[in-house]
C-alpha cells in the first residue's frame, strides 16, 4: 500500500545519524564514524543512509516478486538513486523551494482517506514495515517538494499545439485498433552527453547483454533491477498503463505491433538504448454522452511563497466580500486567482466527471446553481467554487481532443522531467566512494 511511486522513487530519504551505534561492551573511544559512501556536491551519503534505503528496495522487490539483483549491482543501483535523489533536493533549497509542516500534514491526512483509514492507522501500517512516521513524514515532504520543482522547471514550459493533436487524432484514424492503451516495462541503458563513440559502444553491448539475458529465460523485471538505468530500475521497470500517446516517441511504433508478453529489440534514442517488454493490451470505455458542470473558481495556491494559514486567510477574505456582495466573482477571480483561468474571471469551461481532482469535484457535485462555495481544499491550493450551469451532452469529439491533448501533454512532460533530472544529476559534482574500504 504504501509502496514508491515512480516519482517517490526520485525523492530524497530522509538523512540518517551520523555515528555508528557502539559496541555494549566496547569502550567510548572504539566508536566508529559512519563511513561516506559519496559526496553530493557539498552533502555526504553514509553507509547507514545506504544500507537503510536497500532495506527498503529489498522489501519491495520480495513483496512485488521481483527476483533480486546481485548485492554489489544493488549497491550501485539504491546509491545512484540517493546521488540523484540528493541533487534534486539541493536544487530545490537553492531556488528557496519548500514545503511547512501543515501541507505535509494535510497531504498524509489526504493518502489516509484515499486508503479508507485514519492517520493512526496509517502510523501502524507503517510500524508493520518497519518505517517510522517521521521518516514517512520526511518523504512526503520531499514528493511534494520535487513535484513542485517539476511544475516550476518542465510541466510549466510543456504546450501542445492543435496541429500536434490533430495529426495524433489522424494517426489513430488510420490505426486498428486506435483506441487500445499498453501495460509496458521497459530497460534503458543511459549514453552520456557527448559521449564518444567508444562510450556508445559499450553502452550498446550492456544492451545487447540484457536483452540476451531476457531471451534465456531471466525475468525481465531481474533484468530491469540489474541492468537498467532508469529510475524505475528497481520497481521492475514498469511504466504502468499508457495510451499510444503518452508512449515514450521511441516506442511508439513498435510497441503497437507487439503482442503481449513480447520484448523487443533494443532501441536508440538520444537519451540511450531501450528494450521494451508489452506486458498488457486493453480498449479505452468511450461512451460518448456525459455529464458536464460550467464551473469557476478562484485559486490562492499554498507554495514556498505562500504559507497554509496565509492562502486560507486570504481565501476567506475573499468568500466573506462575495458573502457581503461588496464584489462580484469575476472580478476577484481577475485580480487574485493564481492559475490561468483568471483572466477569465475565473471560468473553467464545462468540466466532465473526473477532469478535476476529487475534493474539487465532490465540492462542486454538492454546489446549488450559482451557489459559491465555502473555502475548498485541493492539491492545488484553496479554492472557492461556483456553478454557473450543469448540462447532459455528446462529447465523443470534444473528448477525443481532450484525451489526445493530455496524453500528448503527459507524455512530453514525463520525457523532459527525465532528461531534466538526468541533466540536473550531470550537473552535480558526485565524488563516489562505494568500494573504498
Amino acid at each position: 500500500m504504501f509502496s514508491r511511486t515512480l516519482l517517490a522513487i526520485l525523492l530524497a530519504l530522509a538523512a540518517a545519524g551520523t555515528f555508528a551505534q557502539p559496541s555494549r561492551t566496547a569502550p567510548v573511544r572504539a566508536q566508529l564514524v559512519d563511513r561516506v559512501v559519496a559526496v553530493v556536491n557539498d552533502e555526504a551519503i553514509t553507509q547507514f543512509e545506504l544500507d537503510d534505503a536497500k532495506r527498503i528496495v529489498l522489501d519491495q522487490l520480495k513483496k512485488q516478486k521481483v527476483a533480486l539483483p546481485s548485492t554489489d549491482v544493488l549497491d550501485k543501483q539504491v546509491l545512484e538513486r540517493l546521488i540523484t535523489e540528493r541533487s534534486l533536493l539541493q536544487y530545490a533549497k537553492e531556488n528557496g523551494i519548500k514545503v511547512d509542516d501543515t501541507q505535509v500534514e494535510r497531504t498524509i491526512q489526504r493518502i489516509a482517506e484515499e486508503n479508507k483509514m485514519t492517520v493512526d492507522e496509517v502510523r501502524k501500517a507503517l510500524s508493520g514495515d518497519n518505517v517510522s512516521y517521521a521518516r514517512y513524514r520526511e518523504d512526503i515532504r520531499n514528493e511534494i517538494i520535487v513535484q513542485r520543482v517539476r511544475e516550476r522547471e518542465v510541466d510549466s514550459h510543456i504546450t501542445v499545439s492543435d496541429a500536434e493533436v490533430d495529426f495524433y487524432l489522424a494517426s489513430l484514424k488510420a490505426q486498428a485498433g486506435s483506441d487500445a492503451e499498453y501495460r509496458i516495462a521497459h530497460i534503458l541503458v543511459v549514453v552520456p552527453e557527448q559521449a564518444t563513440p567508444e562510450q556508445i559502444e559499450v553502452r550498446r553491448r550492456r544492451a545487447e547483454e540484457a536483452l540476451r539475458n531476457i531471451k534465456t529465460g531471466v525475468d525481465f523485471g531481474q533484468v530491469a533491477a540489474t541492468f537498467s538505468d532508469a529510475s524505475d530500475a528497481l520497481n521492475g521497470g514498469n511504466l504502468g498503463w499508457r495510451s499510444g500517446a503518452r508512449l515514450p516517441t521511441i516506442f511508439t511504433e513498435t510497441v503497437r505491433k507487439m503482442k503481449p508478453g513480447e520484448v523487443s529489440p533494443v532501441l536508440r534514442s538520444a537519451a540511450g538504448f531501450h528494450i521494451v517488454k508489452l506486458l498488457e493490451t486493453r480498449t479505452r470505455d468511450d461512451s460518448a454522452v456525459v455529464d458536464q458542470t460550467h464551473v469557476r473558481h478562484i485559486l490562492i495556491k499554498v507554495n514556498e511563497v505562500t504559507s497554509e494559514s496565509d492562502a486560507k486567510a486570504k481565501i476567506e477574505r475573499l468568500k466573506d466580500r462575495l458573502d457581503s456582495g461588496s464584489a462580484k466573482f469575476e472580478d476577484l477571480a481577475k485580480l487574485n486567482s493564481e492559475d490561468l483561468s483568471a483572466a477569465k474571471g475565473g471560468d473553467l469551461g464545462w468540466l466532465n466527471a473526473g477532469d478535476t481532482v476529487p475534493a474539487f469535484e465532490d465540492a462542486m457535485n454538492k454546489l446549488a446553481l450559482h451557489q459559491v462555495s465555502a473555502p475548498v481544499r485541493t492539491s492545488f491550493g484553496w479554492h472557492l467554487i461556483e456553478v454557473l450551469e450543469r448540462r447532459k451532452q455528446d462529447v465523443t469529439a470534444d473528448r477525443e481532443r481532450i484525451q489526445a491533448q493530455n496524453a500528448i501533454r503527459q507524455r512530453k512532460a514525463d520525457e523532459a522531467f527525465e532528461d531534466w533530472v538526468r541533466q540536473t544529476r550531470d550537473r552535480a559534482y558526485v565524488e563516489v566512494r562505494l568500494d573504498e574500504r
